[in-house]
């Protein structure tokens, strides 16, 4: 919250210091003091916001992690299984954590460095900083690379404290570097950016952060389908070390294009151009360090440890660190694929190592290609490439009616199989944020769980049923009972059923949508709606199974059709269809992409939309 003193002050100041129309000298000289005071209050008025949004920030952040490190679910001492783990808490995620245990384990070798509070450490050195100053500058890069105490740190805790981490980090450069490097030079990028990506996972094409980045990229969901990335049920291209390259490296071009400083770029990335935007204007300046006060605390280390991480790949041979040999293979081959592959098929047929497979091929989330549905690629070993290309079509039948079952196939594509999980209720949760961690609608946790609203409290227990396929509702279940005061349904043959919902306070259509596991536009189509505007009171039909066949009149093409003209909008940073719709009083969102003819909610800075005006 901002207080803005000045009104007041302005008008204190000119009932104390009264202005006499008669004496113009007065009036000058108390004229200079009434600006001076309120010169004063602006300045103190500007501290107090900056104070203001750091504590909101440092607030915001702690929630997070708080939330990010409380406990998920009750043990249950009665119910495990003979891996430790209890079947109602055996979650996604538990599942994936315990199939790529072989990757942990064959980098860290059961052993970690030991973790350090850079804000509250300082490492010594018998390397002066002298040697440190000339051997950067004899990097000779393209990108501006700071020194001063903090980066010194860095430097040490990459080239001498991570005697266990950096061996095995080095090994990997060997496979992915050349990778990375050549993506780079792709978009004209320079290619000591390839450091990020040692700061960013280790390497790991499966580290996955605490709000849920993923990748060696760490790229969060809508990043990464807005730079082009596919993740469904089968595929995570978060994952695949080329594909998610090159949407860092797009990233990073827009992030220079945006601030001109590669710095202030690589700040973005782990923070947003958002925060990068609100330092500099808080600071006064585009200069990293001037701004690295006003910056997130996380991303304050982040430029600092991209120096220190670049300079131990440049000159670890110098700090007697020895690249690890790893088992990837020197010579990759990548072939198309069109049709459904299971790396297990692979790996049987041709020789070829499973774990060796599964580590080439990162982004397949249960080891099988639907090159059925798109044409996705297979990185395998060169030396199994002629036997896979001579005995292809038989290598996709070998034990197909296994790797292909249907109930398998139905159960990955609903994102679960039905496991009844006990979901405990943590600081920060909502429902719409537990349903989509889940890949369920907000109606179906519920009606499991007897809930009237969407009211939910820290430490309550809900029941999920994983993928959504839980039990059939009973005559007598919630969702039918509890929300009479606002909806009524009726069912038809085909097995939709027809809501009639009537709109409540608060209400709007995101989050009637949510509630009902539908899309906005499925509610604007059945309901004539030319916007996103509803009413309290006003009823709306919606349908939880698909609805009627679309008519030939649907909204979203009325939207644009009858538009009486349009006005012009440059897109800026950070913008998203949502916000700049918002600006424009009966226009939604999904009216400007259908006079646009966009389909994508990818936006990019600069882009001309034209807003219709209705």
């Amino acid at each position: 919250m901002k207080y803005n003193f000045i009104m007041t002050a302005t008008m204190l100041a000119a009932f104390i210091f009264g202005v006499s129309s008669n004496d113009a000298s007065a009036q000058s000289r108390k004229t200079r003091e009434l600006e001076e005071k309120v010169r004063i209050l602006q300045d103190s008025l500007s501290r107090l916001n900056q104070q203001i949004e750091t504590l909101e920030e440092e607030n915001l952040r702690y929630r997070i992690e708080s939330s990010m490190t409380e406990s998920e679910a009750e043990p249950d001492s009665t119910n495990q299984t003979q891996t430790g783990i209890a079947p109602e808490e055996y979650t996604i995620e538990v599942t994936d954590s315990l199939l790529d245990l072989w990757y942990v384990h064959q980098m860290a070798q059961d052993a970690e460095d030991e973790v350090y509070d850079m804000d509250a450490v300082k490492f010594a050195s018998n390397v002066p900083d002298e040697v440190y100053i000339e051997r950067i500058k004899k990097m000779n890069s393209f990108i501006q690379l700071p020194y001063n105490d903090i980066v010194r740190n860095y430097i040490i805790m990459y080239s001498e404290k991570m005697k266990k981490g950096m061996p095995h980090m080095l090994g990997l450069c060997k496979y992915y570097m050349p990778i990375f490097e050549e993506t780079f030079d792709k978009y004209g990028l320079p290619i000591e950016l390839k450091a990020m990506a040692i700061i960013e996972s280790a390497l790991n094409p499966r580290a996955e952060s605490r709000v849920g980045a993923k990748g060696m990229w760490q790229f969060m969901y809508h990043t990464a389908k807005s730079y082009g990335l596919h993740v469904d049920s089968f595929v995570d291209e978060r994952m695949d070390p080329v594909k998610s390259c090159d949407a860092a490296a797009q990233f990073l071009l827009d992030a220079y294009n945006m601030f001109g400083d590669w710095n202030l770029a690589i700040a973005s990335y782990n923070c947003g151009a958002g925060n990068v935007q609100k330092a500099i204007k808080r600071a006064g300046s585009r200069q990293f360090w001037d701004i690295w006060p006003y910056l997130p605390r996380e991303t304050r280390s982040y430029v600092p440890a991209f120096v220190g991480a670049l300079y131990t790949l440049e000159y670890h041979k110098e700090h007697g660190i020895k690249p690890e040999s790893m088992v990837m293979p020197s010579v990759v081959d990548t072939l198309v694929i069109k049709k459904q592959l299971h790396l297990k098929q692979v790996s049987e047929f041709t020789g070829a190592q499973i774990d060796e497979l599964k580590n080439l091929n990162p982004q397949y989330r249960h080891e099988i290609i639907p090159g059925h549905e798109r044409e996705y690629i297979l990185r395998i070993p060169y030396q199994y490439t002629s036997e896979f290309i001579e005995h292809e079509d038989t290598i996709y039948k070998h034990k197909a009616e296994v790797y292909f079952d249907p109930v398998t196939i139905k159960k990955i594509k609903d994102g679960g199989d039905g496991v009844r999980i006990i979901y405990r209720v943590k600081n920060g949760d909502y429902l719409g944020k537990i349903a989509t961690a889940h890949r369920v609608s907000v109606a179906k946790i519920k009606k499991w769980n007897n809930l009237k609203n969407d009211n939910i409290r820290v430490g309550q227990k809900l029941i999920i049923y994983r993928g959504g396929s839980g039990p059939a509702a009973s005559q007598s279940s919630s969702s039918g009972s509890s929300s009479k005061a606002s909806k009524s349904s009726t069912s038809s043959s085909s097995g939709q059923t027809k809501i009639t919902y009537t709109v409540k306070k608060g209400d709007s259509l995101g989050k009637i949508a949510e509630a009902h596991g539908v899309g906005i536009s499925k509610i604007r189509e059945w309901n004539g709606l030319k916007n996103d505007k509803i009413q309290v009171g006003q009823k709306l039909t919606i349908y939880t199974n698909g609805g009627p066949a679309k008519t030939t009149s649907t909204s979203s093409a009325s939207s644009s059709s009858t538009a009486k003209g349009h006005t012009t909008y440059t897109v800026k940073s950070g913008d998203t269809f949502y916000s700049i719709a918002k600006n424009y009083p009966g226009v939604s969102a999904q009216n400007i992409m259908d006079y646009n003819g966009i389909t994508s909610s990818k936006l990019r800075p600069g882009m001309t939309l034209k807003i219709p005006q209705y």
